[in-house]
């Protein structure tokens, strides 16, 4: 079987799908040959004249350049720079309208000519076979030649793709496009120039075979080329049948060798390589005259013209020019200037569009010559569009598809495979504009493909741009971190500390120093003595001392001691001088913790004030409290307002320097009246009357009437610790008005003042009581539980004359004897609750002589004092639901004959009874909670305290 190769020597030809035989309206212009059209006054140049990317400007505006000098300059392949068609001066870099279908505008440089059409430099090489062919390909590529058959692809690019790739080189001369006939007028007047640009072309390539593909109606142009052809130049012409669209490069390739070319490529895929016959003579130009590409041949036709032929223009020569120089007389009716020929071109918005590279015919036809395409109708589906179709396309999907957008189906019908040659649109009954459909549809997938483009190569700068600064980061930490560590090496081979490790132990020291200054300003010694002690332990630690210095430590803790033996000598000095004497505030006003004890007295003595101080109109209130409940609730609350505003406005006005340390240091103020309260409760154990010697029997034998016993005490209490305070103390009742926190302070001494007087008040009857409690105790919280039991009985008798109206309306009255038993019932959880309190304290402050055993023993065995606090707040509990119980059953004293009534009136209701006792037992427990918190309080203080 015989090659390629030798089949075509033989003459075989191939033939393509589809195709037409369009009218071909050449002879009107390829009669006369080539003139030169001049030099127009002004040209306008497109930077992009060609399939690429646009050069760069090296030219600004009011420079003069000469005749062939480079405007623009590119590096990459795809890029071809445009050059000075004459001499002049450039007089603007600005968007003009353009030779494309779109009609938009672009970026042009417009030159004015000085008329002087002088030269620039100039290179030629004249023997190019001693040229290695990469340097006649950067020859091609510096003198701006691209495709001159229409499709514009840069030459140089083309033919560094087919060096040693191609075995085929194809020289392009069918111009099959109707009208155009500038390609047949250059091979009739320029044949041996032509025939020289192929022998370029083939010193380039190395091909095996050239092929000068012409169709048969080119009859002069074949002749004429047969004579400048010799064997030596392995050329062969072969000449092929017309039919449109033959001169296209894949048509081509298909019709001379048989090959198909593939989807999405290019001729060199098959080892072709196709040129122009223009190309050929620009490369003969450049290479041998060394001329850039600065004009070009462009067929001037159709009726609308006087003057028909072909003409060498200048590159951006206005297309203006040329029809006022060749006798343009435009239709009346529908004037029309194409570019291109009849099937392809595509009509200009004006004529003040430039030519271009890709630019090879101006056709100005007449309406009859050439009817408009303005009856678009519904496609019929005739099939005509396909069968004519030379790329074997489906002209009616991809129309409907690029009317719909959908361009996805039109790339997945093969859109780009499409020549745009116009044979569908040419067949089509119903004159659908298809080409137009087609080029609309590329253009918009072209610019989603560039956009596309540009993102990933944004995405990619962007992560190459983290990646950078991650890497600068990771160098830098390295870097910083050996120049560290290298210092720590020097400095520990010098035999000196780290220099860094010390400043920061300094600061911390310092902040250390000020934050103990801040949270304690009250104490500027112990802060100092603990400032020191912390610099000193980490001066220690940093030269290295593995025993720390913890003198400053014992001094303070000394300091402490010593406070707390003035405390209780102050305290003492307090007891044995009696209510009368010099009030506590003014011997301490030195001492800052002595003013806080002071303080708390204050304190007491302002609730002892308040309750002194309630007004004598509470039996209307207390009758309307029985007569209706949520009455009664609201005058409980506002006798309670009452009350506080009472103690605010008692408080003393000789106090102040009291207030002022209690409230520079609340947390003092606060133990301090803590101690005051408890050693007041202890010394009024240690002073309790010996004349009720019948009540401990009886508060023994029956733990409710000792609960009793306990209230009555209670109030005793505060009755005659109301009558003994001190009148002297009008000042300080304005002063808590004014200052609500000093009235407090006020109050937290009246109570304690008044539980000192009423310890001084009280009998000495209990020495027995006192000396069983140093020998055991158990027996002493025994003791102390009898004792509250009798206060509670004293207070229940001395509260009980006092209710005679009371009693007697609720016995009348079933919702009034509720009321009074809930009255009752919160009396006695109140003063259970205080009892509580006091058994507590007694048995953990140091001051009574009774305790001196029980604290000995606590030291020596600190379990049996755990189990006697237990043991105690277990018979407070008990004395308090004993209280409660009777309370609720009897709601008042039992001496009383008017409450028998009352008592009657509760077992006839049982709910409200189980409901008063349910509050009862709630209300107990709770007191036996805080009465445990203060068991566990007063012992944690007196260990302290020893």
């Amino acid at each position: 079987m015989l090659s390629i190769i030798e089949q075509i020597k033989q003459g075989q030809l191939w033939d393509f799908h589809g195709g037409i035989h369009p009218p071909e309206n050449k002879t009107i212009s390829s009669n006369a040959p080539i003139q030169h059209a001049g030099v127009p006054q002004q040209l306008v140049l497109p930077l992009k004249q060609h399939i690429g990317a646009k050069g760069d400007i090296i030219v600004a505006v009011g420079d003069r350049v000469l005749k062939g000098q480079p405007l623009t300059k590119g590096d990459i392949a795809m890029c071809v720079p445009v050059h000075a068609p004459t001499s002049g001066t450039i007089t603007a870099i600005e968007e003009r309208t353009i030779a494309h279908p779109s009609g938009l505008s672009d970026l042009c440089i417009v030159i004015d000519s000085d008329g002087d059409d002088l030269w620039g430099e100039q290179t030629s090489i004249a023997d190019y076979t001693t040229k290695a062919p990469s340097d006649l390909i950067e020859q091609i590529r510096l003198s701006g030649i691209a495709g001159l058959g229409g499709a514009g692809f840069p030459t140089s690019r083309k033919l560094q793709g087919g060096i040693g790739n191609v075995d085929i080189l194809i020289i392009n001369a069918a111009e099959c496009e109707p009208y155009i006939t500038a390609d047949d007028r250059l091979m009739q007047d320029y044949a041996e120039e032509v025939i020289e640009g192929i022998r370029i072309l083939q010193h380039i390539v190395k091909p095996k075979l050239t092929i000068i593909g012409i169709e048969d109606n080119k009859p002069d142009a074949i002749r004429i080329l047969e004579q400048h052809v010799s064997e030596d130049d392995q050329i062969l012409i072969r000449v092929i049948p017309t039919k449109y669209p033959s001169g296209s490069s894949k048509q081509l390739v298909k019709v001379l060798t048989g090959r198909e070319v593939p989807s999405q490529a290019r001729s060199t895929s098959v080892g072709v390589i196709v040129q122009n016959v223009g190309t050929a003579f620009a490369v003969k130009r450049a290479i041998i005259n060394g001329e850039p590409l600065i004009e070009r041949v462009v067929t001037l036709t159709g009726e609308a013209f006087k003057q028909r032929g072909n003409v060498f223009a200048r590159l951006g020569t206005p297309i203006s020019y040329l029809l006022d120089s060749f006798s343009y007389q435009p239709d009346k009716k529908y004037p029309r200037v194409i570019i291109g020929g009849s099937l392809m071109g595509f009509t200009l918005p004006h004529s003040n569009v430039p030519i271009t590279k890709m630019t090879n015919c101006v056709l100005a036809p007449k309406r009859k010559e050439l009817p408009l395409n303005t009856h678009e109708m519904a496609c019929i589906r005739c099939s005509a569009c396909a069968e004519a179709c030379p790329s074997s396309l489906l002209p009616q999907q991809l129309q409907w598809y690029a009317k719909d957008q959908d361009y996805d189906k039109c790339e997945e019908y093969n859109l780009f495979d499409c020549i745009e040659c116009g044979a569908c649109a040419y067949v089509c009954p119903s004159e659908i504009p298809l080409v137009q459909y087609y080029r609309q549809a590329k253009a918009e997938i072209t610019e989603r493909q560039q956009d596309a483009a540009n993102a990933e190569r944004a995405r990619l700068r962007f992560e190459a741009k983290t990646a950078r600064m991650e890497r600068d980061k990771a160098e830098r930490e390295n870097r910083f971190k050996k120049a560290a560590d290298d210092r720590r090496k020097e400095m520990s081979s010098s035999g000196g500390d780290d220099a860094v490790a010390a400043a920061i132990a300094r600061v911390k020291a310092k902040q250390a120093e000020s934050a103990t200054a801040t949270t304690d300003k009250k104490k500027p010694a112990v802060a100092a003595a603990i400032a020191r002690a912390k610099a000193k332990q980490a001066a220690a630690q940093q030269a290295g001392n593995d025993v720390p210095d913890n003198t400053e430590m014992a001094k303070l803790r000394e300091e402490r001691k010593r406070q707390a033996r003035e405390r209780k000598a102050a305290l003492q000095a307090e007891q044995n001088g009696g209510s009368t004497e010099t009030p506590p505030e003014a011997q301490v006003s030195g001492d800052s913790k002595k003013d806080a004890v002071a303080a708390a007295i204050a304190r007491a003595k302002a609730r002892k004030a308040a309750q002194q101080n309630k007004p004598q109109t509470e039996p209307v209130e207390s009758q309307q409290a029985e007569a209706d409940p949520k009455k009664a609730a609201v005058a409980a609350a506002v006798a309670r307002a009452k009350a506080r505003k009472a103690a605010q406005q008692n408080k003393s006005q000789t106090e102040p320097v009291e207030s002022q340390q209690a409230e520079a240091d609340p947390k003092k103020a606060a133990v301090a009246a803590a101690v005051a309260r408890a050693k007041a409760r202890k010394a009024a154990q240690q002073n309790e009357s010996q004349t009720e010697p019948v009540e401990s029997q009886q508060a023994e034998a029956d733990p409710k009437k000792a609960a009793v016993a306990a209230a009555v005490a209670r109030a005793k209490a505060r009755k005659a610790a109301q009558q003994n305070e001190p009148q002297t103390e009008p000042a300080e009742n304005q002063q808590a008005e004014v200052d609500p926190k000093k009235a407090a302070v006020a109050a937290a001494v009246a109570r304690a003042k008044a539980r000192k007087a009423a310890q001084q008040n009280e009998p000495q009857t209990e020495p027995a009581e006192n000396q069983q409690a140093e020998a055991d105790p158990k027996k002493a919280a025994v003791a102390a539980a009898v004792a509250r039991a009798k206060a509670r009985k004293a207070a229940q008798q001395n509260e009980f004359q006092t209710e005679p109206v009371e009693s007697q309306q609720a016995e009348a009255d079933p919702k009034k004897a509720a009321v009074a038993a809930a009255v009752a019932r919160a009396k006695a959880r109140k003063a259970a609750q205080q009892a509580k309190e006091q058994a507590d304290n007694a048995e953990s402050l140091p001051e009574s002589q009774t305790e001196t055993v029980e604290a000995q023993q606590a030291e020596v065995d600190p379990k049996k004092a755990a189990v006697a606090a237990a043991v105690a707040r277990a018979k407070a509990r008990k004395a308090a639901q004993q209280a409660k119980e009777q309370a609720d059953n009897a709601e008042s004293l039992p001496e009383s004959q008017t409450e028998t009534v009352e008592a009657q009136q509760a077992e006839v209701d049982p709910k409200k009874a189980a409901v008063a006792a349910a509050v009862a037992r709630a209300k107990a427990r709770k007191a036996a909670q805080q009465a445990k918190e203060q068991a566990e309080k007063a012992t944690q203080q007196n260990n302290e305290d020893n």
